[in-house]
């Protein structure tokens, strides 16, 4: 995998494997694409799912012992009556360079969490074995350097000063281990995003920003950043956003004698702008996503949950559409309960959950639910035939189980 840095969006995680995360008792995501949708009702696993991915991150950002207490530590965080860590393996690829596989076991020990394993392997060739070029248990292990790390290679055993600590974020720091630096940029350059309409309509210190934060909270600070760095970029989204959201003539972001940035929506049809405390939930999510999603250099990863709160149905199809031309550069992963969202979708692109008999997530396709790829075929679409019940899991009144037979009026794969 080459630098992870943004460049282009070429890095993309192909395989996601949980075990004993909450609800997520051993699941799987297989040939994920580059934007995946996970649909399903309350309680179905859509965002512990979605908080994998905020927990790997702020292991990377934050640390591991911060990411396990703030979630609970492990008996908030484990899956109850499962054995063993908790496990999250990931597979991700860039052109050029094999699939990789990243593997984190975590438990608990006299309330401390530690890393019972950590290891980076690759298959060199079509026929070459898996090669762990990094393996480490407690903070003790080694790791093999270099571009290309190969069996031949000379393994290095460092030691790490705590269990608690990840090998791939320390060894990650260091120029002779360039692919486990590329995982850790990856990893450290996920966006997992928690935008608030609130946030937004706050008066941050003036001073360009180049990247939103989680809550939206300094929206403010990258319209200044655009305008002075990338105005083509804030044109686009100006453009998206007056097709969006009518009357919309601009945002401006303008610096108050108190140092504050003070961010103001300009109506077409009047001449002074209103402040952006008064512009509607909508508005902001919208301005919010747009920045988002047209970032100059936008994250490897965007996860978004449940885009459609406070957008018109109307505008969420032409929101998935922006999501998918995102991921030119980029890869999403978004949670959603908005049939209108799920039109715009195609099969592969969704992912089905519900719980079990035991109470454990559960997840399939909907390309490989019986029928559905049937009924998309002849024009249906996805969000059509999961209001009508036609999915047959996902549906808040149906607990639990998957379709055993072929849906109404299609043939059987």
């Amino acid at each position: 995998m080459k630098q992870a840095s943004h460049d282009g969006g070429r890095v993309r995680i192909e395989y996601l494997k949980v075990q004993n995360f909450r609800a997520l008792r051993s699941v799987e995501f297989k040939d994920l694409t580059p934007l995946t949708v996970l649909l399903g009702p309350n309680g179905s696993g859509k965002s512990t799912v979605f908080d994998v991915f905020a927990f790997l991150a702020e292991c990377f950002e934050l640390g591991l012992r911060r990411a396990w207490d703030k979630r609970g530590r492990a008996k908030e965080l484990k899956t109850r009556g499962g054995d063993g860590p908790l496990v999250v393996e990931i597979k991700c690829r860039e052109s050029g360079y094999p699939l990789i596989t990243y593997h984190l076991a975590v438990d608990e020990r006299d309330g401390r969490p530690i890393v019972v394993e950590e290891w980076l392997q690759w298959r060199r060739g079509q026929r070459g074995k898996p090669f762990r070029f990094l393996d480490y248990r407690e903070g003790q292990g080694q790791a093999v350097s270099g571009e290309l790390p190969d069996e031949k290679d000379k393994r290095i055993e460092t030691p790490l000063k705590s269990p608690d600590l990840l090998a791939v974020n320390a060894l990650g720091q260091f120029a002779e281990h360039p692919r486990v630096a590329a995982l850790r940029d990856f990893i450290t350059g996920w966006y997992v995003s928690y935008l608030s309409a609130d946030s937004a309509r706050g008066q941050p210190e003036a001073g360009p920003q180049e990247r939103l934060s989680k809550s939206g909270d300094n929206l403010a600070n990258v319209i200044q950043y655009l305008a002075d760095q990338h105005p083509q970029h804030l044109e686009r989204i100006f453009e998206v956003l007056r097709r969006r959201v009518p009357r919309i003539e601009r945002v401006l972001a303008e610096t108050m004698p108190d140092g504050r940035l003070l961010l103001q929506i300009k109506d077409a049809p009047f001449d002074n702008p209103v402040l952006a405390r008064f512009a509607s939930d909508g508005t902001l999510k919208m301005l919010a996503y747009l920045v988002l999603l047209h970032d100059p250099a936008p994250p490897p990863f965007i996860g978004v949950e449940e885009p459609e709160n406070f957008l018109h149905p109307r505008l969420l199809p032409e929101l998935a559409e922006e999501c998918r031309a995102a991921t030119a550069r980029t890869q999403l992963l978004v949670t959603t309960h908005s049939p209108f969202f799920l039109n715009a979708l195609r099969p592969e692109e969704v992912r089905v959950l519900w719980r079990d008999e035991n109470g454990y997530t559960q997840t399939r396709r909907a390309a490989d639910l019986p029928g559905v790829t049937e009924f998309v075929s002849e024009g249906a679409l996805l969000g059509h035939l999961w209001m009508e019940g036609q999915l047959g899991v996902g549906d808040p009144l149906v607990n639990e189980g998957a379709p055993t037979r072929p849906l109404k009026g299609a043939g059987s794969k």
